[in-house]
């Protein structure tokens, strides 16, 4: 029976060092060879998806963006973007706190001009909590824009216009408090979703816009029924597509919230945990 299996990238499919296993490709390769579909699904921009899969010669349809844009052979089949006042409101509130972002839309990742100066005076503040500096995603969340070649704005209005599709606002939220009174500032914003991939970051899309609709977008695509899916996750931003598919894996590593939302827990990243779980939950079904 074909199945469609879901797999978040960073402390999931990737471990602490971010990489790929041995065993995790072979798990990947045999399940398609096997007729099973493997997609990626990622909070990462499509270009990071596909440059990642690449490395180890992979090639998977791709969920991107949390899900808000799904390609199958590099074709876009589903978009979910934000609209323009919800785009508008979000940005202002990020002026008033004066945070590092960045705006993904159907084309690229943006950084604010001012992220980097933003992001260290943050640092010099003294408010970022220790244990966030040997976090296992500081180093990729920090990594200043100009590292990743991405493009800057001066003003948000250069992105934010009638004719762009803005797909994600992805913040860095270094100081606990502020990033909370950002949050609940943008709470009042109607029909959006916000998640996050770790403990100081924060990723807004539409309400559609997450992992568990990027599943069913290729569910459908691929006539897949649901209960025909699996998704393997680690993070809070894997829940909606924990919930979606008809098995869900945790990952060892993820957070107890994540692990509530699981049918199963496999191993560590650090232990193949995929590759485990292809082994013994979805290969034997």
């Amino acid at each position: 029976m074909k199945k469609l299996i879901a797999l978040d990238l960073d402390g999931t499919t990737l471990n602490s060092k971010k990489e790929i296993s041995e065993e995790n490709i072979w798990a990947i390769k045999k399940a398609q060879q096997r007729g099973h579909i493997v997609m990626a699904l990622s909070g990462r921009g499509p270009e990071s998806v596909n440059a990642e899969l690449d490395k180890y010669g992979l090639s998977c349809p791709v969920g991107a963006n949390n899900g808000t844009a799904v390609y199958v052979d590099g074709k876009l089949i589903e978009l979910t973007s934000l609209t323009l006042t919800q785009s508008q409101k979000i940005a202002l509130e990020l002026e008033k706190e004066y945070m590092p972002y960045k705006i993904c839309t159907d084309k690229s990742t943006i950084a604010h001009m001012h992220w980097l100066e933003r992001f260290e005076k943050v640092l010099s503040s003294g408010l970022v909590p220790k244990e966030y500096y040997t976090h296992k995603d500081y180093k990729m969340f920090t990594t200043p824009p100009h590292v990743y070649g991405q493009p800057i704005f001066n003003q948000f209005e250069e992105v934010i216009t009638e004719d762009s599709t803005v797909l994600k606002f992805l913040i860095l939220g270094l100081d606990p408090e502020q990033k909370r009174r950002l949050q609940t500032n943008m709470e009042a914003i109607e029909e959006i979703t916000i998640a996050s991939s770790s403990p100081f970051n924060l990723e807004v899309t539409h309400m559609n816009g997450h992992k568990g609709n990027g599943l069913k977008a290729m569910a459908r695509h691929f006539g897949i029924p649901l209960e025909d899916t699996v998704a393997i996750g680690d993070e809070r931003n894997d829940i909606p597509m924990l919930k979606a598919a008809g098995l869900s894996i945790a990952m060892e590593n993820a957070e107890e919230e994540v692990k509530k939302h699981a049918d199963i827990v496999t191993l560590t990243n650090d232990e193949h945990g995929v590759a485990f779980a292809f082994e013994h939950y979805i290969f034997k079904n």
